[in-house]
This record gives structure tokens, C-alpha cells and sequence, in this order.
């Protein structure tokens, strides 16, 4: 007897539209492009920063929802319940999200920058604020599940909205005085956090939700998933790179002004990625979920909501502090790593596929 195992679909990466296979090269074009335009008309930033959508920069703000809109109009929303159902997912989720990942950020920040209170504040921040809105298409590129991004997003959004406030008293003060350490007041209100997961999660949630029931009304679900989708869904990529390129162009002359700073900041966030999204990723694993599953939890895991974590930083202690520029520093430092983790995660997907494929016996 002989056992022969077929083997997975080759070349993941290589089957990636042009867009996807060099997304990389893109995002290290908008980032210079962004900081050329910041750095070289005068005024740029200033009009970027004039108006402002729920405490952020308009045109961020468009980005934003340009860049979430395709990949929540791709979710079929009939399929929800089956991932509400799974527990495998939804409680390693929670704990890891809004216990274990605020707890690594805090251990991490007071472990590698003692000496500079406000970058740990700063980071601290970062931690409590959970992602709603860029890992929905890292999660997307990488294979993930879409209706379990979806499901998961909307729960960091209830729970950012309940607990952000409570969580940032707890870690700031009440936490560091029990183990001796330095304090420091965060003063935000529940409203302002959910505003913020309204505008950035609700609308392009509801414009999603809607595309696919008027969609499929009106034209069929073959229709809407052959012609619909793949006409809107480079817009989630062009959403992305647009976003990067006014986020360097408004915060990039601060990077550039702190490089010893923003090299110290980036440490313990590098550290934080790499952890939170391998541990997630082999949890998933090891309760049993398949790839995608797998995937999404590792995504939603590891990302943060910077959007909401700069605003409150800026809120709090000051455009200009260094609390502020920890929470700057966290999406240049997040874009590139997460990115690499789509591609390991594809690579991952190899493995996945060897190990599920059908067993012949002759």
C-alpha cells in the first residue's frame, strides 16, 4: 500500500492580481509620496487637517470608508449566523482583544520605555483601542473570512464603545498604582467613542449591507458577485493608498523631526504584531479552525484602531505631545508589518491546504 497526498494549489502569492502581488511596493510609494507632498508644499497639511469627520481628517476619513466599503459589500450577510454560532472563535476573540492584547501593550510599554512616560501612554492607548477598520482588508487579502471579520468587528466596536473609557482608567491608573508605578489620567468620553465607530464602522457597514440586498434583488446573486464586486473591489486598495499618502503627508514631518524617538516607539509595537498575530494565528490553529478563520482571528487580533487612539491622544494631552506622536508612529509602523504578515499567512495557507488534502490509498 501506497499513501500519496495531493498536493495544495501552488503559487498563492503568484495567482494575486497585479495590484494585490505588489501591494507592498505601492504602500512604500504612497508613503514617500506623502511625505514629499507634507514636506514640500507649504501649507499641504494644514488643508488636509482643516476639516475634520468625528475628530479626524476628512480626507482620512474618505479613505477610510473608500477602503472599507468594497470588502463589507463582499460579505454575504445570510451567512452571519454561522459564525455567531462558533464559540471556538467568538470567546478567543474577546479574551484575546480586550484582555490579553491591552495587557501585552502595557507589559511591553513599561518593559522597553520606562524613561519616556508620554510614548507610553501613548502606546498604552494604542493597545486599548481595538481595530474596526484597516484589518477588514488585511483580512480580505489574506483569504480571511469575511462574514467572521464582519461579526468580529462589529463585537470590538460594541465592546470599544462599553469598555474603552473603564479599560483606559484601569491601565493608566489604577493598574500602575497597585504595582507602584506612575499614573496618568485619560480623559474621553463613551460618546466620542462611539461616534467614531459610527461614522468609520456604521456607514460603510450599512452601504455593504444594502449593495448586496438591493444588488441581489435587483440583478441576481451571480450578477452581483461576477459583474458588481470586481468593479468596486480595487477601490478598497485605492482607499488604502490614498489614506497612507495624507496620513504621511499630516504626520510624517513629526517622524522625520523624532527618528531616535519613533525608532524607540516602534520596538515594543513591532514586538506587539509579531506576538499577538502568531499567537493568534497558532490559537486559532490549535481549537480547531480552519484557515480563514484562523486568519481573522489573527488579523483582528494584532490590529489597532489608530484612527480612534490618535484622537484621543490629541484630545487628551495635545497635538503636539508625546503621547500623540506614539499614536502616529503606530499605523506607519502597522501598514508595512501587517502587510508582511498577509503574505505570511498566504504562505501559512500552504500548510493548511497539505494537511487537510484528501488521503488516497492504492
Amino acid at each position: 500500500m501506497t499513501v500519496t497526498v495531493s498536493r495544495p494549489p501552488a503559487g498563492v502569492v503568484g495567482r494575486l492580481s497585479t495590484l494585490d502581488r505588489f501591494l507592498p511596493v505601492w504602500i512604500l510609494a504612497a508613503m514617500a509620496l506623502g511625505l514629499a507632498a507634507g514636506r514640500l508644499i507649504p501649507g499641504f497639511g494644514r488643508a488636509l487637517d482643516a476639516v475634520q469627520v468625528a475628530g479626524i481628517s476628512l480626507p482620512i476619513a474618505v479613505g477610510l470608508l473608500a477602503m472599507m466599503y468594497p470588502v463589507l459589500a463582499k460579505v454575504r450577510y445570510d451567512r452571519l449566523d454561522t459564525v455567531t454560532r462558533d464559540r471556538r472563535l467568538l470567546v478567543p476573540s474577546l479574551l484575546l482583544n480586550w484582555v490579553l492584547g491591552p495587557a501585552l501593550m502595557f507589559t511591553l510599554a513599561w518593559m522597553l520605555l520606562p524613561d519616556l512616560p508620554a510614548y507610553r501612554t501613548g502606546l498604552i492607548i494604542v493597545g486599548l483601542a481595538r481595530c474596526i477598520a484597516m484589518v477588514i482588508i488585511w483580512n480580505d487579502l489574506a483569504g480571511g473570512d469575511r462574514e467572521a471579520a464582519a461579526v468580529l468587528v462589529a463585537l470590538n466596536s460594541v465592546f470599544q464603545v462599553l469598555a474603552f473609557a473603564g479599560l483606559g482608567w484601569f491601565y493608566l491608573v489604577v493598574l500602575p498604582r497597585w504595582l507602584g508605578l506612575d499614573t496618568a489620567a485619560l480623559d474621553v468620553s463613551s460618546w466620542a467613542i462611539a461616534r467614531s465607530v459610527l461614522v468609520f464602522l456604521g456607514i460603510p457597514l450599512l452601504a455593504g449591507y444594502l449593495s448586496r440586498r438591493l444588488g441581489e434583488r435587483a440583478k441576481g446573486r451571480d450578477w452581483y458577485e461576477t459583474r458588481f464586486l470586481p468593479k468596486v473591489g480595487p477601490v478598497a486598495l485605492y482607499g488604502l493608498l490614498f489614506t497612507i499618502v495624507v496620513l504621511f503627508a499630516l504626520q510624517g514631518g513629526q517622524v522625520i523631526s523624532h527618528p531616535l524617538d519613533v525608532a524607540r516607539i516602534a520596538l515594543p509595537l513591532l514586538a506587539y504584531f509579531a506576538i499577538m498575530w502568531a499567537g493568534s494565528f497558532a490559537l486559532g490553529e490549535a481549537v480547531g479552525l480552519n484557515y480563514e478563520r484562523s486568519t481573522t482571528l489573527a488579523f483582528t487580533a494584532a490590529g489597532n484602531n489608530f484612527e480612534l487612539a490618535i484622537a484621543v491622544a490629541i484630545a487628551t494631552f495635545g497635538a503636539t505631545s508625546g503621547q500623540a506622536l506614539a499614536g502616529v508612529v503606530g499605523p506607519l509602523i502597522e501598514v508595512p508589518v501587517l502587510v508582511g504578515l498577509v503574505y505570511v499567512a498566504l504562505a501559512a495557507r500552504r500548510r493548511f491546504s497539505a494537511a487537510s488534502a484528501p488521503i488516497q490509498h492504492r
